[in-house]
């Protein structure tokens, strides 16, 4: 059966999101946006589709919140890399080429298929097409990721996301010599202009997003550099993107990279999430995990300390 939830204001608050996350601690202020957006509440008996609108003492509020949509995707029976699991949650070590949730022209093959055969209880966890899915990574970056298994586990993650405190690092080869050995990369992205399947960076007047990302020279190998990175926000595409604003892209990036060939066979960009810190939703005690980087990125760098020892 449909859930509905009947509020009364007692008096003038914020905007209608807060109100409604503040008032049912129990749903994630994403999902009551998304409830919104969809026309799921009503203001004084009239649909409402803005967030940002600001409820006053009196107003009637109802949400409804719809069944859950019968799951459509198939289970398949792909391999996981499993780097930590429990009740809760499981994070893994993607591979390249795995795209981690269905979508036009991924209709199957992806993490979330290998995910359903893995957890049965998986279905429904936040969302029909992302079940379990709090964070993502690109189709060729590999890495640590983490699905939830849980509600409880899938809030509290995302609560850790938007409050900074999950820490993700990430190793990554670009080209050329970064003049310092660290620094911040503070630019916000946002779709870019003409090209909507890229991001880039746009003022947030135009709907670019905050983004930032630290970096910190790790080694340097000749006319490359390998960097470690840590991001603060987790906006799609912000290592690639950063990296190409500040005239370093991702080495084998086929979107923002500079389209020479580093002369090492690479399935996309030379990008790993490394390392993955999070607190337990349930314990609340923090897990670490550190994903092995692939043979790929192995192999990339010894041909460039090779090639960097001999041109020293």
């Amino acid at each position: 059966m449909q859930t509905e939830f009947n509020l009364q204001v007692s008096e003038n608050s914020e905007r209608l999101d807060r109100y409604l996350a503040e008032e049912l601690p129990d749903i994630s202020r994403s999902r009551i946006q998304q409830f919104i957006e969809q026309g799921n509440v009503q203001v004084n008996d009239k649909v409402c589709t803005s967030k940002k609108v600001n409820v006053k003492a009196g107003d009637r509020i109802t949400l409804q919140i719809p069944d859950a949509q019968p799951l459509e995707l198939q289970a398949e029976d792909i391999p996981l890399d499993i780097l930590y699991e429990d009740d809760q949650l499981i994070i893994l070590n993607k591979p390249a080429g795995l795209v981690v949730h269905p979508a036009p022209g991924h209709p199957n093959g992806t993490l979330v298929n290998a995910l359903l055969a893995h957890c049965s209880n998986l279905p429904g966890i936040g969302g029909v097409q992302r079940p379990g899915i709090v964070h993502r990574l690109d189709k060729d970056t590999t890495g640590a990721i983490a699905i939830v298994k849980t509600d409880i586990a899938y809030q509290h993650l995302q609560a850790q996301l938007q409050a900074k405190t999950a820490r993700r690092e990430y190793l990554g080869v670009v080209y050329g010599a970064p003049k310092t050995e660290s620094g911040k990369i503070d630019f916000p992205i946002g779709r870019h202009p003409q090209d909507r399947k890229k991001m880039a960076v746009v003022p947030v007047e135009e709907g670019g997003r905050a983004a930032v990302t630290h970096w910190q020279v790790l080694e340097r190998l000749g006319n490359y550099t390998l960097i470690h990175f840590q991001l603060e926000t987790g906006r799609t595409h912000q290592i690639r993107v950063h990296s190409a604003k500040i005239g370093h892209p991702i080495v084998g990036d086929p979107v923002y990279g500079s389209g020479r060939s580093v002369g090492v066979n690479l399935p996309g960009q030379a990008l790993h999430a490394w390392r993955l810190k999070l607190q337990h939703p349930i314990s609340e005690d923090w897990i670490e995990v550190t994903a092995t980087p692939p043979a790929t990125l192995t192999t990339l760098l010894e041909v460039l300390r090779r090639r960097a020892a001999i041109s020293s």
